[in-house]
């Protein structure tokens, strides 16, 4: 089964210590690595190269025990040292967090390891045990130690159901079936990722039988698809959301530093034409930069569009002219949304000039706070609302580019409430101060839509509840012949 990918291959999405607070690299872990925990078909924390895993009374304590039979790609079992290796070497998203609230992590046997928290903390298997992080995701810790980080991303060795075969960075990742994986031996027998960034040529590569299934098609091109009788147009629902975010806002001296600048930018964007024009119509506009389905998300109504009250709040702000506002860098590959969106803000007299770059250039970027001006930003990790919130508005988020110091204590005090409901009390109030300042201008939870081919019988989309991918990929399958 050959892919043809929206985004280029960046190497350390081959390595799970390096994952960033977005669903792109497990589309890559799901198949070549497997976690102790992660969201399966069965639930978000679904026992993996753990059998099981249990929790004490007094909260503070995780057993993990690992499967007898789960080994590594070059025949070394899974054992709990690589556990403590794997963490310990984890730098990723919520890397900061975790390793603030573990104490220790102790190797009791081969097979079993134990987390100690430093204190209770209702949220360690949301982030450990989902996409809001990789800290689960398990490497060997002697060919780690041998060949360096640098030689484990040319060459990595996993405990997935596929071992690499050839990995092109940028362009191709070629994997085959492992037969020794513990959950089942895959049917497909060879994957292809193959990089192809421009739409009209993933869409053509899949109407002509290059490719079997392709990620992230619009507008037109997704209608072709949708009207070509071989091919199936398939809008998964990962928990995904488009929103502005306003980089300058914490420089007293920017125009955004104005919440009623802020807010006339919101205002100006006409959420259900871009919906429209972009998804065809199947993602769903939003007033929040947490989806709807999140636990703790308190939804908000989107914005209208309102033009005229837009431009009457940029008078009020003394920019009845409008202002140049820099560059603006849309998420990778969505540029005909950035220019949308764009579109909208020069119509109010707030003039930018789209960058674009390959998505794992953006992403160091953002996360090296490198970038001034606007982001239009998007992640489709897993979790829950305090998952979505500590990589953008606190003090170690992996984007955050300014923090409120009430955000911050708010989000630190809920971290550490056993109820559940008073912890929800203090999680909607971060999202109220959120939605009240304008600190983001949330378009719409994205409908991403794929293209599928005629040979496909099983594309494994939404088999994972909110996964944006294909997986699991043992238990992808073609039609017989």
């Amino acid at each position: 089964m050959t892919w043809g990918l929206h985004v280029t291959l960046a190497s350390r999405w081959l390595d799970p210590a390096e994952t960033e607070a977005l669903i792109t690299p497990f589309m890559v872990l799901y198949a070549i690595h497997d976690a102790l925990v992660k969201p399966m078909p069965a639930g978000p924390n679904t026992p993996s190269l753990a059998e099981s895993w249990s929790v004490s009374k007094d909260g503070l304590t995780y057993e993990f025990v690992l499967r007898k039979l789960a080994t590594f790609h070059n025949g070394d079992p899974v054992s709990a040292d690589d556990v403590k290796f794997s963490f310990d070497r984890y730098k990723g998203a919520a890397a900061k967090l975790l390793k603030d609230k573990v104490r220790e992590v102790q190797v009791v046997d081969a097979r079993r390891v134990r987390f100690h928290l430093k204190e209770p903390w209702p949220d360690f298997m949301t982030f450990y045990g989902t996409s809001a992080s990789g800290a689960a995701w398990i490497v060997p810790r002697k060919y780690v130690e041998k060949v360096g980080d640098d030689g484990f991303k040319k060459a990595p060795v996993g405990a997935g159901p596929y071992r690499v075969v050839s990995f092109t960075p940028g362009v191709e990742l070629v994997m085959e079936a492992f037969d020794g994986y513990w959950r089942k031996t895959p049917s497909i027998k060879r994957l292809v990722f193959r990089s192809i960034p421009e739409e009209a040529t993933r869409a053509a590569a899949l109407k002509n039988g290059e490719v079997d299934i392709v990620y992230l098609l619009s507008g037109p091109i997704a209608e072709d698809v949708r009207r070509t009788p071989s091919l199936q147009l398939v809008p998964s629902q990962p928990p995904a959301v488009f929103w502005l975010e306003f980089l300058d806002q914490w420089d007293p001296k920017s125009p955004w530093h104005d919440r009623r600048v802020r807010l006339a930018a919101s205002l100006a964007i006409d959420r259900q034409a871009v919906n429209q024009a972009e998804t065809l119509g199947f993602s769903r506009p939003t007033g929040s930069i947490i989806p709807r389905a999140f636990e703790y998300a308190l939804p908000f109504d989107p914005p209208p569009y309102d033009p005229r009250r837009a431009k009457q709040l940029l008078v009020e702000a003394g920019y009845p002219n409008g202002f140049d506002a820099g560059d603006f860098y849309p998420f990778p590959p969505y540029t005909s949304m950035g220019e949308a969106v764009a579109g909208y803000l020069q119509a109010l007299g707030i003039r930018t000039r789209i960058q674009t770059m390959e998505r794992a250039t953006f992403l160091t970027a953002w996360r090296e706070k490198k970038f001034k001006g606007l982001v239009m930003g998007i992640t489709g990790a897993a979790g829950n609302a305090a998952t979505r919130l500590e990589a953008y508005v606190t003090n170690g988020g992996i984007y955050s580019y300014g923090v409120a110091p009430e955000v911050e204590d708010l989000f630190q005090r809920q971290a550490r409430e056993q109820d559940r409901a008073r912890r929800e009390t203090l999680l909607h109030q971060i999202q109220k101060i959120l939605h009240e300042r304008v600190m983001h201008a949330p378009i719409y939870e994205l409908a991403f839509i794929w293209g599928v081919g005629p040979r496909v019988e099983e594309s494994g989309a939404d088999l994972i509840r909110g996964h944006a991918y294909s997986a699991p990929y043992e238990d992808l399958r073609l039609r017989k012949q």
